[in-house]
């Protein structure tokens, strides 16, 4: 056999072995990718006969997830955010109400200053030491000074103070039974006799018009009555008639 017919040969049994090698590594190719899941399969071009056959190997089940999301932490963070923001709110609100509420009070303290004032000025300043009958003045009775008025009125009826003023004493007195005595802003002093309870203990604050005593008929009496005093200055004693017509009470 000559030199080129040898070549020749020797490029035959080349070619036939690469192809029978091709269809062998074809074979144990495609028996391997029958064990591997669709995720990993990947098709090399080589091993197919039609390149398009190789293109659709791919499945759509193929598609790998390459991220995913928790919902349930994305979750609590927007509810967490959301609470913030509502007790933010709620803090806002309960200021805004507090203000009011306050501003309301104020409000409030200022109209009843306002009404107490406009009471206390419509208040009368004097007022008569009990309601009855004047039965005697002030003078000469009996061979003796009177130095009051009377007042008769049934057991039990009212005796109040004329003006506002500072109780000294409340108890027992000579020839009145029980009296009380109130001293006044100027020093005056009136004297209330003859009472058949006391409502007021001594030291007390008293207000003109407001109860002290009820009359009754104690001590030197002819009846149920009030004996009526004023001592200016504390201890000279004038005509309460006048007294009390200068402050506009008349008896």
């Amino acid at each position: 056999m000559d030199v080129i017919a040898r070549v020749d040969l020797d490029r035959k049994k080349a070619v036939a072995a690469v192809v029978a090698a091709g269809a062998l590594a074809g074979a144990g190719f495609t028996q391997a990718m029958a064990t591997v899941t669709p995720v990993d399969r990947i098709v090399p071009v080589a091993a197919t006969k039609d390149l398009a056959a190789a293109m659709t190997a791919q499945q759509p089940e193929a598609i790998r997830t390459v991220h995913s999301l928790n919902t349930s932490s994305e979750t609590l963070k927007l509810l967490q955010a959301e609470q913030i923001e509502v007790q933010f709110n709620v803090r806002e609100a309960l200021k805004s109400a507090e203000g009011a509420y306050a501003k309301r009070q104020e409000a409030v303290k200022a109209e009843q200053a306002r009404l107490a004032a406009e009471a206390e000025a419509r208040r009368p300043k004097c007022v008569r030491p009990a309601q009855g009958s004047f039965t005697s003045g002030f003078g000469a009775r009996w061979g003796t000074s009177h130095n009051g008025v009377d007042i008769a009125n049934a057991i039990g009826t009212p005796i109040v103070s004329v003006m506002d003023g500072t109780v000294v004493e409340a108890g027992p007195a000579s020839g009145f039974g029980l009296w009380v005595r109130v001293q006044h802003e100027d020093g005056t002093i009136t004297v209330y006799g003859h009472m058949n309870t006391i409502d007021v203990p001594q030291g007390a604050k008293v207000k003109a018009g407001q109860q002290i005593a009820t009359i009754g008929n104690r001590g030197q009496s002819t009846g149920p009555h009030l004996h009526f005093e004023v001592w200016v200055g504390g201890s000279q004693k004038v005509n309460p008639v006048g007294w009390l017509a200068a402050r506009g009470v008349t008896l």
